[in-house]
């Protein structure tokens, strides 16, 4: 029997979901479980469903990132509040004001 991996910690999952969101262009959103993979890979983790065991962690930081304005969470491709978060979701960068670049 394979032990389930330690959960992931809020820095950990937050570095995770960075990592995933500055690997995409701009404008470019990620699936949480885009974040999971990466995080599961990063601690060595080569369980074909080890990623799973990370995914609430991710969901709950994203939501902590969304709160403090790093990240937009979209449900249907419209920016929701972090506290609606529920079901399928994605995640982006917000927007820069117009005229501003990166």
């Amino acid at each position: 029997m394979t032990r389930a991996p330690h959960p992931a910690s809020p820095d950990e999952a937050g570095r995770a979901i960075r990592g995933a969101l500055a690997a995409c262009r701009p404008g470019a959103t990620i699936c949480p479980t885009d974040a999971a993979r990466q995080l599961a890979t990063a601690r060595g983790e080569t369980a074909p469903e080890a990623w799973r065991h990370h995914l609430p962690a991710i969901r709950r930081t994203a939501v902590d990132l969304a709160r403090e304005g790093s990240i937009v969470i979209l449900r249907k491709g419209k920016a929701i509040a972090p506290d609606a978060v529920r079901g399928v979701i994605r995640l982006g960068l917000p927007a820069l004001p117009s005229g501003e670049s990166a």
